[in-house]
Order: C-alpha cells, then sequence, then structure tokens
C-alpha cells in the first residue's frame, strides 16, 4: 500500500486577521479619574483621543468587534475617566488601548474643561508606555480649536518617535471628492504622522487601521529575522 499522503499545512492567517483576532481579545482593565491612579504598565499603550461626538466609543468597539466595550455616555463630556483595555491572547496582556475622554462638548462648564484638558496634555506629554495617539475626527467639522491644541501637546513625542494617526471618522458620510480633499488635509495636519478614512457603517479602514494599531504594539515583528 501507499503511503497516505501528509496533509497539507493550513495556510498562514493573513495579516488583516491576526491584527483582527488580537484585537477580539480586549477587555476591561481599569478607569482613572486622575493620572495618579492609572497603574504603571510596561506594555506598549495606544490612546484614542478626539472631541465628543467623533465616534470614539464606535471606532473602538468596531475594531475590537465588541459592541459595549468602549461606552458612550449619553451626556457627551461628563464622563471624564481614562479606561484602559487590555490586549493579548491566554491571559497574556500585551497591549493597552486608553479610551479618554471625548473634550469641547459645550454643555460642559468651563471649570470642567479645563481641567480635564490639563489631565488629558499631563497624560499625553508623561505617559512613559505611550507608544501611539489616535486621534479622532468626524471630517466634515476639520480640527477644531482643542484638536489643535492637543497636536501641538504630543508633537515633541510624535518627532521623537511616538506612532500617530489621524482618523477621520463618519467617511461614508462624504462624497468620494470630499473624502479625498479630506484626507490631503489630514495627511498635512498629521505632521509626521499618518493619515486614514474610516467608516464602521461601511466597514472602511477597518483592516488598515487594526493592523497599523498591531505594528505599533509589536514593533519587533516588523523587523528581519537574523541572519
Amino acid at each position: 500500500m501507499t503511503a497516505p499522503a501528509p496533509a497539507a499545512a493550513a495556510p498562514a492567517p493573513s495579516a488583516a486577521a491576526v491584527a483582527s483576532g488580537w484585537l477580539h481579545t480586549a477587555r476591561f482593565l481599569t478607569t482613572a479619574p486622575q493620572l495618579q491612579f492609572l497603574p504603571a504598565l510596561e506594555v506598549p499603550e495606544i490612546a484614542f483621543v478626539g472631541r465628543s461626538n467623533a465616534g470614539k466609543s464606535t471606532c473602538i468597539n468596531t475594531l475590537t468587534q465588541q459592541k459595549q466595550l468602549a461606552f458612550a455616555s449619553k451626556k457627551p463630556g461628563r464622563t471624564q475617566h481614562i479606561n484602559l483595555f487590555a490586549l493579548g491572547k491566554q491571559g497574556v496582556t500585551d497591549a493597552v488601548l486608553a479610551d479618554l475622554p471625548g473634550y469641547g462638548y459645550a454643555a460642559v462648564p468651563k471649570a470642567d474643561k479645563e481641567r480635564w484638558q490639563r489631565v488629558m496634555a499631563n497624560y499625553l506629554v508623561t505617559r512613559e508606555n505611550l507608544k501611539g495617539v489616535v486621534l479622532l475626527c468626524d471630517p466634515r467639522l476639520g480640527l477644531t480649536e482643542l484638536d489643535e491644541v492637543l497636536l501641538e501637546v504630543i508633537r515633541p513625542r510624535v518627532e521623537e518617535g511616538l506612532q500617530f494617526l489621524l482618523l477621520l471618522t463618519k467617511a461614508d458620510k462624504l462624497t468620494r471628492m470630499e473624502a479625498s480633499k479630506a484626507l490631503a488635509i489630514a495627511r498635512l495636519n498629521a505632521g509626521g504622522g499618518q493619515a486614514m478614512l474610516f467608516s464602521a457603517l461601511k466597514r472602511q479602514g477597518i483592516d488598515e487601521a487594526s493592523q497599523l494599531l498591531w505594528r505599533w504594539a509589536h514593533p519587533e515583528a516588523d523587523q528581519p529575522a537574523p541572519q
């Protein structure tokens, strides 16, 4: 009898599948009202920031394929905590997502706005394990004054190697010409970072953003194998 042919090896998962599976492991880690309550971590941390109603919670939930991981407050701007979500399979945390509260909501008292802006700025400047920042922007509104302030705050760290992505949410509401123009402007505003169109509704930019975040948290995977 002839020996049975060896079973064909299963094809390796695509980069998009690896990144998607990794993000799907996201689970709540902790919440902190102030910086001093954040745990000191050594794993890479990726922060999501943006004005209220920019679609931040929807973006995080879409990327992690979880409906209620990031909670969208019914009163935008009222929830002023930093929420951390752990990433990594089999109980091993290899990265963390940080969900920073939305800013710029008109109904929030000025004193609260200023206090939270200081907390956010301190976080972006001093958080040692911060490896990347995703700034979400509704391209129909463009960058607001507070977005510009945030860009100025992190620019020195971006110049030092902090990863940065300007993510244009709700891209499904733009015409093709509008989207092309918004992306060109965003690339100029990104100042050394990257810009990308994103739509949870049309599933646009999900694979690209997922893979980018995975590479930020696993820079060693982009290194060539030793000879």
